[in-house]
């Protein structure tokens, strides 16, 4: 028996269609809605003093819930809008102007993360772009041989987007810190479903949001900075809010905030973390420990049932080495993932990589099968 099972009963999306696609959008708890309606009672009520009432320390509150998902020392986190945002936070806090300039990654980076960094060259960053030859992952020798004396900081996706392959992130910590470079983690496609520690790993920094796995939606994505080296940021990319005392409105410099909000910038989106709550709260009751040990067994029968039907396989075999997502392709997979969409049969296309499913811990092994199954329907009426 399948105990997990039970917490169907909290995701309305799943009375109606298969779903397979936690990977790009987690389904959404049904308690979401009641907190969503009391982020809006508040606003009626409370008006502007929601703010020192509850929006404001909800911030912290989210900031922990995401934090016992990632391991990481309570007031280490902080939530921001999204990646894009926090990676841009972070690589404002450095300088580009001597020897220790190099940023490495890989090319099966999430492009949001490149585009970034690839930015900073024009304040004088040095990237280094460490290719794949399968695109389903980059050797872990190739990749530490890049990181080097003249490293800064190595910004890396802990599991692939486009293949779901897990990168060795100890590994690549172990090496960045031999060299004085920081390690800043992408966990947006490992945390809610690979056990994760930040502490132990001694990662640097992390980022990632609630969209995928934490079932959380948009607009809720953090920010983890390791507590030592916290108070030796100082962000250009910043805010009223990142300032010691925002409320005191004073001019004309920054004057850091001690903790994690040093990191936020400006005024914080609310109603997303009121969103967000119910996911992390049901991940963090299960325990990742458990959805990683379901997500196996289920994406190895995905495996076998790509293997069956002749599919190329983009994600690893090898089960240490393969997230909660499975990636198959053949020719015209992506006008039958468009369909398998309109049949609310839901998964996505990425180039490079064909159509990509992911059961989660409310997906049952009938809707693993029921869905290969339509793959094969669609496909032969075409």
């Amino acid at each position: 028996m399948d105990d997990l099972l039970r917490w169907r009963a909290e995701f309305p999306a799943l009375e109606g269609s298969v779903y397979m696609v936690s990977h790009s959008l987690g389904a959404m708890p049904r308690a979401a809605y009641d907190a969503l309606r009391e982020f809006a009672d508040l606003w009626v009520k409370s008006s502007i003093n929601a703010w020192l009432e509850a929006w404001l320390p909800e911030v912290d509150r989210a900031g922990e819930r995401v934090g016992r998902i990632l391991g990481a020392p309570p007031g280490s986190v902080i939530m921001l809008p999204n990646v894009s945002t926090a990676q841009s936070i972070v690589a404002s806090c450095f300088d580009f102007d001597r020897e220790r300039r190099k940023v490495v990654y890989t090319d099966l980076n999430f492009p949001t993360v490149s585009y970034v960094w690839k930015a900073e060259e024009r304040r004088g960053a040095k990237v280094e772009i460490v290719r794949s030859d399968d695109g389903i992952g980059v050797p872990t020798a190739r990749l530490l041989e890049a990181i080097d004396e003249r490293t800064l900081i190595v910004p890396i996706s802990h599991v692939l987007f486009r293949s779901s392959f897990v990168q060795d992130a100890a590994a690549i910590v172990a090496r960045a810190h031999e060299v004085g470079a920081l390690v800043l983690l992408d966990t947006y496609q490992s945390a809610g479903t690979l056990p994760l520690d930040v502490g132990a790993l001694g990662v640097d920094m992390a980022t990632g949001g609630s969209v995928k796995w934490l079932c959380g939606g948009p607009g809720a994505g953090y920010l983890y900075v390791r507590p030592d080296l916290l108070p030796r940021l100082r962000p250009r990319v910043t805010g009223w809010f990142a300032h010691r005392t925002p409320f005191a409105f004073e001019m004309p410099e920054q004057d850091y905030a001690d903790g994690p909000w040093r990191m936020i910038g400006g005024t914080p989106s609310i109603a997303p973390l009121y969103q967000a709550r119910a996911g992390a709260e049901i991940i963090a009751q299960i325990g990742v420990d458990r959805i990683r040990e379901k997500s196996l067994r289920q994406t190895e029968r995905l495996i076998a049932l790509a293997d069956r039907a002749g599919f190329r396989l983009g994600s690893p075999r090898e089960p240490a080495r393969r997230g909660g997502t499975v990636c198959f392709d053949f020719d015209g997979s992506g006008e039958v993932a468009r369909e398998l969409n309109r049949r609310k049969f839901f998964c996505d296309h990425r180039p490079q990589c064909g159509i990509r499913v992911s059961p989660h811990f409310y997906t049952t092994d009938e809707e693993v099968d029921r869905f290969m199954e339509e793959v094969d329907r669609i496909r032969k009426r075409r």
